[in-house]
């Protein structure tokens, strides 16, 4: 299935695997629109795509603002998001609000922003979520992000059922090289990546660009419905 001329929007496509994806739709020649609550993140990113996007703030945990920002964008025909923010620490610690407020961004503003999409989905279009690999293999301290990440794979396969013939899947990284650890000293990073490295079968943390080819087959391959695309490197096999 050709990419070409199709209208891709990417929630969260102002920086790591979000703008990967962004890029890797452009060299299929989409057209992409992105969409962030960041407005100087959306000028940076349009700025690193060669201004070749349409670029909308939106805030996906409010329907309203959801709903706001389909009206814009009009028809389309893909929908990716990878944006939402989590939460670790140990169960007993960890506040509930703050697990309220994980739940909010990354399961409800998937939710919320499908839900807002719907009219606007041309016929024969698929829609793309993003979980994580915690889902299946959680560590010490992710017991809100597993819930979270089961929780966004249980409703893709209600979706896929409930909207088909519309496509729904999901994609589901392991650990990721983005700017989301760019607030870690560089030494301690660079150890954290490489004692990952040495546990995983591949041998290497992922890049942005990695996960990005997923999003990208997921649109592409009109046969794939109700699935998880779990690229991980082989950590739920370690």
């Amino acid at each position: 299935m050709s990419l070409s001329a199709k209208r891709v929007v990417v929630v969260g496509g102002t920086s790591g695997i979000g703008l990967a994806a962004a890029k890797a739709f452009l060299d299929e020649s989409a057209q992409v629109i992105i969409a962030s609550r960041s407005a100087s993140k959306l000028s940076e990113a349009k700025s690193a795509l060669d201004g070749d996007v349409e670029a909308y703030e939106i805030d996906f945990r409010s329907e309203e603002k959801a709903a706001q920002f389909f009206n814009k964008v009009g028809k389309f025909d893909h929908l990716v998001i990878t944006a939402g923010e989590g939460a670790m620490g140990s169960f007993s610690d960890l506040p509930v609000k703050d697990a309220k407020a994980a739940f909010d961004s990354k399961f409800w503003g998937q939710y919320i922003t499908v839900h807002a999409a719907i009219p606007f989905l041309n016929t024969g279009g698929s829609i793309t979520l993003t979980s994580g690999v915690y889902g299946k293999r959680p560590p010490v301290g992710a017991s809100t992000l597993a819930a979270i990440n089961s929780g966004i794979e249980g409703l893709v396969r209600g979706l896929a059922v409930d909207l088909a013939p519309t496509r729904v899947n999901v994609v589901s990284p392991g650990i990721v090289d983005t700017p989301l650890y760019a607030g870690m000293p560089a030494e301690q990073r660079g150890e954290l990546f490489t004692g990952i490295a040495q546990q995983l079968p591949v041998g290497r943390v992922a890049t942005s660009e990695d996960i990005a080819e997923s999003y990208v087959y997921l649109a592409k391959n009109g046969f794939t419905t109700g699935s998880v695309v779990l690229i991980d490197g082989g950590a739920h096999l370690v």
